[in-house]
């Protein structure tokens, strides 16, 4: 047994090398791999089989295994796709025959759409911060660009002051080594001037700093504190829906479509690199317009 064990150790070990090596996969994606490999031969050890003998009924028992231990269909996808990939590899390398996981499919995952806002729960939003102090300028200004532009909020951090064009009503983004233009509608100029001429000077002491958002010390804005700036304003709107700097991204996006905007150019717009990630939207909308006529038609 210890020197069958030693053996899936070195296999396991050369198909790691292989994924860093050659496929040059993500830490993420290797450790994944790596870690649903290690627990098949963990379960094909209880059972005195071997990883190099499993057989096609082997990952059909594991994963109904996994099913009953409570795994959802992600996880049982994500292991089809581990062992497939180590399988091949070992087809490859002369060391098994066959893929055993070739033909063998997973439960369909259940694709959970992205939560949006209608129109007037972005304005009821978008209302709340009031603009009678520093803070209230500032976050106003924020929520007005995020929704205008659709940024992630990385970006949204890390953009200068040279990075916002309010003559021309556009902002320069910059994200991933890709960039790109987006305009910018009035009120969202409107309150982003009123924060840069009027209020960032009250904020910024050192001429140096080139953060467009700071926050009430002075600092660039970080994630964290953005984020918290959301989840006050979700209360203060009484909004029940869970409201993320993603969900402003999201209702951008969809309400440009609902709107007559092509697909093509709200992928520029968001920063896609694949025109598959914006199509989820034509999704939501046909989802939308399902549970509108289910509950709106008489005959439904």
């Amino acid at each position: 047994m210890e020197k069958r064990e030693g053996i899936h150790t070195d296999e396991i070990a050369r198909y790691g090398e292989y994924l860093v090596q050659e496929k040059r996969a993500s830490q993420n994606t290797i450790s994944s791999y790596l870690r649903d490999v290690t627990q098949f031969d963990k379960y094909l050890r209880g059972r005195g089989a071997g990883l190099l003998e499993a057989t096609g009924e082997n990952v059909r028992d594991y994963m109904d295994w996994m099913q009953s231990q409570g795994k959802s269909a992600a996880s049982a996808t994500r292991f089809l796709a581990s062992v497939k990939s180590f399988y091949n590899f070992q087809l490859f390398s002369g060391r098994v025959k066959a893929n055993p996981a070739k033909g063998v499919s997973a439960a369909k995952v259940e694709r959970k759409y992205p939560e949006i806002l209608t129109s007037k729960e972005v304005e009821l939003f978008l209302e709340q911060p009031q603009c009678i102090d520093a803070k209230g300028f500032r976050d106003h200004a924020m929520l007005e660009l995020l929704y205008a532009t659709g940024i992630r909020v990385s970006e949204l951090t890390t953009l200068d002051l040279e990075d916002l064009n309010l003559a021309a009503g556009f902002v320069h983004c910059s994200s991933k080594g890709k960039e790109r233009i987006i305009p910018l509608y009035r009120t969202a100029v409107k309150a982003l001037q009123d924060y840069v001429w009027k209020i960032r000077p009250q904020l910024v002491p050192d001429e140096e700093e080139m953060a467009l958002f700071v926050n009430m010390n002075g600092e660039r804005m970080s994630r964290q504190g953005f984020w918290k700036i959301i989840k006050y304003y979700q209360e203060k709107a009484g909004i029940e829906k869970e409201i993320t700097p993603h969900t402003l991204r999201h209702s951008f996006a969809v309400h440009l479509l609902e709107n007559g905007a092509d697909l093509r150019s709200i992928q520029e717009m968001l920063g896609h690199a694949d025109i598959s990630s914006t199509q989820i939207y034509t999704h939501v909308i046909k989802g939308h317009l399902k549970d509108v006529y289910q509950k709106a038609h008489p005959r439904a």
